[in-house]
């Protein structure tokens, strides 16, 4: 069985469940995904499967990868990525993956791009707290001194400064599938997961049981 699906934030809404329970939860498109590739120990070192998700028009697609995906069918896709799985043979080029693989109250992992919020200094980054605003201070939103003193001399590596603030994929873990509409492809995760909408997804079944 594959461990994973690729997929699309579709955005987050609230859930009642049947015991009349309230839940966030975030709406993800799961699939359907195609296996474009069927990777094995003997051939490549490792078993896996690479599929594929969100259809594309064939003249957007170089032809390089055009007769990569030839093989798998007549079908170009926006996104290609590898999931792990244990017996390679089961599956075909060109086999269809859907959310009849997970089922409600499953637990997964879920993986996504955060969003990016450009240049940034130490107060949005990573909630420092500013300096005083009054009697001169010159040191209001500035990070102070990074530096260390004559031992060791130099700014430690990890020093939390002004920088790039997200755009870094995250991964979430342990989160509830609390239902599963297979007619529209979608699924329902309690809680929030990392990406703005219309980002891709990566949901996998943990490979170790989690509480």
């Amino acid at each position: 069985m594959s461990r994973g699906l690729l997929g699309k934030k579709l955005g987050m809404t609230g859930f009642f469940t049947s015991e009349g329970r309230y839940l966030p939860v975030t709406v993800i498109e799961a699939g359907p995904c195609v296996v474009t590739q069927i990777k094995t120990k003997a051939t490549d070192g490792y078993d896996a499967l690479q599929l594929g998700f969100g259809e594309k028009r064939k003249d957007r697609v170089n032809k390089p990868l055009q007769g990569h995906l030839k093989k798998s069918g007549d079908r170009c896709f926006q996104y290609l990525r590898e999931f792990v799985v244990e017996n390679p043979e089961e599956y075909n080029l060109g086999q269809e993956i859907t959310v009849d693989m997970f089922k409600v109250g499953d637990r997964v992992d879920v993986v996504g791009t955060t969003k990016g919020r450009g240049f940034a200094g130490v107060i949005k980054r990573y909630g420092f707290h500013r300096g005083p605003m009054t009697h001169g201070s010159r040191n209001v939103r500035r990070p102070g001194s990074i530096g260390c003193s004559a031992w060791p001399a130099k700014v430690i590596k990890g020093k939390k400064m002004p920088g790039r603030y997200g755009n870094d994929r995250k991964t979430v873990r342990n989160l509830e599938i609390v239902d599963i509409r297979p007619e529209d492809n979608v699924i329902l995760v309690k809680g929030a997961v990392p990406g703005a909408e219309s980002g891709l997804m990566a949901v996998h079944k943990p490979k170790f049981k989690q509480g």
